[in-house]
């Protein structure tokens, strides 16, 4: 055999040992998951999201099972333990930690399905195609699979983190357009693996392999958001009341309408199409309760403008979180109840069986909400407003079902006033931002407490209220029609890159299972 031949050889064969030993895979997979916190907000280093992953793979290359369950639970156990640290915020560390071991645990257990395409893929297709175009494919899948996962179970899952949000500030936001979220998390990790591939390989031709993913970065970089249609514009007045609206706030009846009453207040004489409340702005239900009721009329008629606004409704024996369209003459239209309540915050799962484990905790929580089924859209004088309430918007089905429903704006209702002091509002406002992107819609995200903006189709700025403070935005929202092909193929995007991941590891390993059985030569 000839050298190059050796070189060559040597550089596609199958990875039988780790590529890092344990001892410092273990602390190195710590970093990545910190490195990785850092990409989103507060701080916002959108690159960071890069050495995070490339390390976070690494440390996987060559592991076997129980090794690669210990590395993802200690990567995912750095990066939720920090990145949900607002949720201690009131309830103190049992839910924190309850919910950042869970994602932690089902980070490590997706983890060695990554830690097993190193090991399979090179044996299966040995030449450099496998190493620089298939195995990182399918460890981009995985790792997107994994996303879906953790963001859809148990008990409607919570999508946060996810590594197509961390790029909402920089160069590849306008990718999501195209392929959505889930999309470009698949992108960014495919960049991250093949970039690993190119420096495994050796030096022999580094350029040459280096092509793909220079290939890659630059799509990435020059492919320009998928145009939507201008169709006009809508004034709109958003109100930020900053009354007492969190759950642990001492407050008198009604001191969060009053609140809003007053930073609405401003408004009148000014000429709008709709003035938005936030989520929780409302301390009653004006649907039963007529003092509330009238206050909200009345409101609607000096103002001369339909209200937007929020509210727990009941209905039987049932409570929902509501968006209701409210005019002089009262409610008017659909209701929409907000699809995703937040569990063990809105609601309880299987309560008989979590409440002896904290029983202080669970039973604070009074309320049961109840998950609405109507669609996510209301017509307002014949344009389609899309909604979303509180985290609702990181919910893929709830945002593409206003569009393909003919959403031309979408507004968000949310309440941020039990994470006051966190990042959380700047961590739920990047989804925002990254949904007007996706959909070619601009977004209005109002909170009760902050901070709210009005983003532009493109993803800009166009108004912005700062946290903590009362006020009001009045500002012109460019329409649009037609749908990006996020949302069109946005679903096939996700089980195409996701579950065709897991389908083809499968049939990797069959194949490995087959050679290790044939009789040698």
């Amino acid at each position: 055999m000839s050298a190059a031949s050796t070189t060559t050889a040597a550089a596609v064969a199958p990875t039988r040992a780790p590529l890092v030993r344990l001892a410092f895979a273990a602390p190195l997979s710590v970093v990545a998951g910190l490195l990785l916190v850092t990409a989103f907000p507060a701080l916002a280093w959108w690159p960071m999201a890069f050495p995070a992953v490339v390390l976070a793979l690494v440390v996987l290359i060559g592991r076997r099972f129980w090794s690669a369950v210990l590395i993802g639970f200690l990567f995912g156990a750095a990066f939720f333990s920090v990145n949900l640290l607002f949720t201690a915020r009131y309830l103190g560390p049992i839910p924190w930690l309850a919910l950042s071991v869970l994602e932690a645990l089902l980070t490590a257990v997706l983890a060695a399905p990554i830690a097993l395409a190193y090991r399979w893929i090179p044996r299966v297709v040995p030449g450099r195609a496998g190493r620089l175009l298939l195995l990182p494919a399918l460890v981009a899948g995985l790792w997107t699979l994994r996303e879906q996962i953790v963001g859809s179970w148990p008990y409607g899952g919570f999508p946060w983190g996810r590594i197509g949000v961390s790029q909402v500030n920089g160069p590849f936001a306008e990718v999501a357009s195209w392929v959505g979220m889930s999309g470009l998390s698949f992108l960014v990790v495919l960049a991250c693996a093949m970039l690993i591939e190119v420096v495994r390989g050796g030096r022999v031709r580094c350029a040459v392999r280096a092509i793909p993913v220079a290939a890659l970065l630059a799509v990435l970089l020059v492919l320009p958001q998928f145009p939507t249609t201008a169709a006009g514009s809508l004034r709109v007045g958003s109100v930020q009341g900053n009354g007492p609206a969190g759950y642990f706030d001492q407050r008198a009846r009604n001191a969060v309408l009053n609140a809003q009453l007053a930073a609405s207040a401003p408004l009148f004489g000014e000429d709008m199409d709709v003035v938005l409340w936030p989520e929780g702005g409302v301390d009653s239900d004006p649907t039963a309760n007529a003092q509330t009721s009238a206050a909200l009329s009345e409101l609607s008629r000096r103002l001369d403008a339909p209200l937007l606004v929020s509210a727990v409704t009941e209905r039987g024996s049932e409570l929902f979180n509501s968006s209701l369209l409210w005019t002089a003459d009262g409610q008017t239209g659909e209701t929409y109840d907000k699809r995703h309540p937040v569990p063990f915050g809105e609601y309880v799962p299987d309560r008989a069986f979590w409440e002896p484990f904290a029983p202080d905790l669970i039973g604070l929580i009074g309320r049961e909400y109840t998950p609405g089924t109507a669609r996510p859209l209301i017509d307002l004088n014949g344009i389609g407003v899309g909604l979303a309430i509180c985290f609702d918007v990181i919910y893929d089905d709830v945002v593409w079902d206003g569009a393909n429903e003919g959403a031309e704006v979408y507004m968000f209702q949310t309440n941020n006033a039990d994470f006051r002091g966190t990042d959380e509002n700047l961590q739920q406002l990047a989804f925002a931002q990254m949904r007007a992107i996706e959909t070619g819609r601009s977004v209005v995200n109002l909170s009760t407490v902050g901070t709210s903006q009005v983003i532009a189709p493109d993803g800009a700025t166009l108004d912005a209220l700062p946290i903590d403070t009362a006020g009001h935005m009045l500002t012109e929202v460019p329409l649009r029609t037609g749908l990006t092909p996020a949302v069109v193929i946005g679903p096939a995007v996700k089980i195409v890159v996701g579950w065709g991941s897991i389908v083809a590891l499968l049939a990797a390993g069959l194949v490995v299972a087959v050679r290790r059985r044939r009789p040698q030569a």
